[in-house]
């Protein structure tokens, strides 16, 4: 499995930085449409990834304990954490 896949969401991109990841699930609860935990209980991206809005997306990455969620903008600017 990839250690830090990527997604782009309209004008985020979002990356999972899975050398950090604990599998607290606290951003699958707030996104399960985005992500799941896998076999080793650490987050991936869903099948078919789909935020229900950016703003929920956002908040799920923010609340990471870790910080293993990066959320950039169009411009590349760092967004979260």
């Amino acid at each position: 499995m990839e250690t830090h896949p990527t997604h782009t969401f309209g004008p985020l991109t979002v990356t999972i930085d899975r050398t950090l990841c604990i599998g607290s699930g606290n951003c699958v609860n707030l996104a399960p449409g985005v992500f799941r935990l896998d076999e080793q209980n650490l987050v991936t991206f869903t099948d078919a990834p789909e935020p229900d809005a950016l703003d929920t997306l956002i908040e799920a990455c923010a609340v990471c304990p870790v910080a293993a969620l990066i959320v950039t903008d169009e411009d590349g600017r760092q967004i979260v954490p």
